[in-house]
């Protein structure tokens, strides 16, 4: 069983988003070892406790509320919000606790992942893709290749910063390529944290070499065409003066408009919302989105291109009041647990839990993070993954200081 569930750690992160499988045989693995090793998960209910049940109850509200959405909605009961997938974070934490994988497996896991993806990616490209997108959209990819880079800078082993490096450049290639935009704040987040938590010369020194790399970076993006076109600068400034003048019909214009309708909509049902998965009903103001056949492409995307407006359109106050706690309490988990851990470096599965749960609130800004099967069960998977190894850690550094 400690065998199976290493290996699906590794497929978990290797085949995310360098295969159409994605997250599948990482379930399979999940749910297998988990019925054979039953006992092994019943005997560990005590050690994963602490973080077990306040994710239990953090699922419980989540999928809770979720269903009294849709019920109110549809009169039926479905997964449109993705919310089902909230079940596997206490599940992973016990799982984890039981059978006690290797946790290099998610570090060795991720650098293939993005070293095939980035293959995958630059095929794409050479063979005439405007941007690439993987096995999903080019937006989704980009964001769980962000993630990824975050598990192998932070869930790093000792001396293995070379294939950190090449890692890291091939996750950058797979954001490059995609042609997205929105991941640009999280993956600046995530290289300040790196390089602050570093232990190599002063923190001033590691902060001005990043700010150093960061222009060089941000000189060639400017001064080459090829580079100035995959990040799309050109056509965010074609967008900026659209909207100037009046016009939303571009990508920048109806993320604007989108929340706008969002505002609107949560003033209008404050309490309720118009119900997961139907923020296209909202879009229904619009006279554009009136027409018979609603041939505009902006009035059916199905989500709001941002978290807290996708929340609170769909769900109200209500909603709103769940983001806090989807993204906050597994943050406040982690940094007690990184805590508790007497790590001295920024590093180690805490560490890394709270770079998943800022990158997703960064990455949230610009896209609805929980409307993507593939986003949605990535962040509940490594969250109770993260936390199952965080317990782990603290309980191997306690044994070993009383020893």
């Amino acid at each position: 069983m400690h065998g199976a569930a290493t290996v699906a750690l590794f497929l978990l992160t290797a085949l995310l988003i360098s295969t159409p499988l994605n997250l599948l045989p990482f379930g399979l693995l999940l749910v297998g070892s988990s019925v054979v090793g039953a006992d092994y998960l019943w005997r560990a209910r005590a050690q994963a406790r602490p973080a077990s049940r306040v994710l239990f109850w953090l699922a419980a509200v989540a999928i809770g509320l979720g269903v009294l959405s849709i019920l109110q909605v549809d009169g039926v009961v479905s997964d449109e919000g993705n919310r089902s997938r909230f079940v596997v974070m206490p599940w992973l934490v016990l799982w984890v606790c039981a059978l006690r994988p290797r946790a290099e497996a998610l570090w060795w896991g991720a650098l293939a992942g993005l070293l095939v993806a980035f293959g995958v990616c630059a095929w794409q490209v050479l063979n005439g893709a405007s941007r690439a997108d993987g096995w999903t959209n080019a937006i989704v990819l980009a964001d769980t290749a962000l993630i990824l880079m975050v598990l192998l800078v932070f869930c790093r082993p000792p001396a293995r910063w070379g294939l950190i490096v090449f890692g890291m450049a091939a996750g950058g290639g797979v954001i490059l390529l995609s042609g997205s935009r929105g991941v640009w704040p999280a993956l600046l987040g995530l290289l300040v944290a790196m390089a602050l938590a570093v232990r190599w010369r002063s923190g001033r020194f590691r902060f001005m070499t990043l700010v150093g790399l960061m222009l060089v970076a941000v000189t060639l993006v400017l001064s080459v065409p090829q580079l100035r076109q995959m990040t799309r600068l050109t056509e965010l400034h074609s967008d900026v003066r659209r909207i100037e003048n009046g016009d939303v019909n571009s990508s920048a214009g109806a993320r604007l408009e989108r929340l706008e309708v969002a505002w609107d909509t949560f003033l209008e049902r404050p309490i309720t919302g118009v119900g997961i998965g139907h923020f296209d009903d909202a879009m229904l103001r619009l006279p554009e989105c009136h027409l018979p056949d609603r041939s505009e492409v902006r009035c059916h995307l199905g989500h709001a291109h941002n978290d807290l407006a996708e929340w609170g359109a769909t769900q109200g106050i209500p909603g709103v009041a769940l983001l806090l706690c989807v993204y906050g309490i597994p943050l406040w988990l982690f940094i007690r647990l990184h805590r508790r851990s007497g790590e001295v470096e920024f590093r180690g599965p805490a560490a890394a839990g709270i770079m998943l749960v800022v990158s997703y609130v960064l990455c949230g800004m610009t896209q609805s993070m929980f409307a993507h099967q593939l986003s949605a069960s990535t962040y509940t998977s490594l969250v109770g993954i993260l936390a199952g190894f965080s317990l782990l850690d603290a309980a191997r550094r306690g044994a070993t200081a009383s020893a």
